[in-house]
């Protein structure tokens, strides 16, 4: 709701970043009908957030698949709680450097309605208002408290994103030192 994929798509268009979305890869687990699927559906369906062994697994095999040594990445949804933040650098700490984390801010009443236009052809189970609810909760109980911990260290990079796609995508070139 807040345009993480949409500016990610064109940071990758643009810049030739690797995007990789922690709900995508959980939503393509599910689907896969791994041993993980039904316990992550039961996840995303309340709006909760996956452990972090099971995210963590999935975000550096994917890394690994692309090349990681070689690429810039960009990580969508990911660390959304302490225990995400504990498990990533427990997995990935020696392995990556996190250089930022944008934080792509904007109202719920905005995120609400961009989630629910998403709805209409998303067929995402969590696409939905009680979920919403859910997840925004979430986000302000578990995720806030990590985009604290990132901005003490200096490396947030806040963006209004209630403004127009072209807009968040001029303000997110400048934030992150690519124009």
């Amino acid at each position: 709701g807040s345009g993480k994929g949409t500016q990610c798509t064109k940071l990758v268009e643009t810049y030739g970043f690797v995007h990789l979305s922690a709900g995508d890869l959980l939503r393509e687990e599910r689907a896969s009908g791994s041993k993980d699927a039904e316990l992550i559906n039961h996840y995303i369906a309340e709006g909760q957030i996956v452990p972090v062994e099971i995210t963590c697994s999935l975000l550096k095999k994917a890394m690994e698949a692309k090349g990681w040594e070689k690429c810039k990445f960009l990580i969508d949804g990911f660390p959304r709680s302490e225990d995400n933040l504990q498990g990533w650098e427990t997995v990935m700490g020696e392995c990556v450097d996190v250089k930022h984390m944008i934080y792509m801010n904007t109202s719920e009443d905005i995120m609400v309605q961009r989630i629910m236009k998403r709805a209409e052809t998303s067929g995402r189970i969590d696409d939905n208002e009680d979920a919403i609810k859910k997840r925004l909760k979430t986000y302000i109980d578990c995720t806030m408290p990590i985009i604290k911990l990132f901005e003490e260290k200096g490396k947030v990079i806040e963006i209004d994103a209630s403004k127009k796609v072209e807009e968040v995508f001029e303000d997110l070139k400048v934030g992150l030192s690519l124009e």
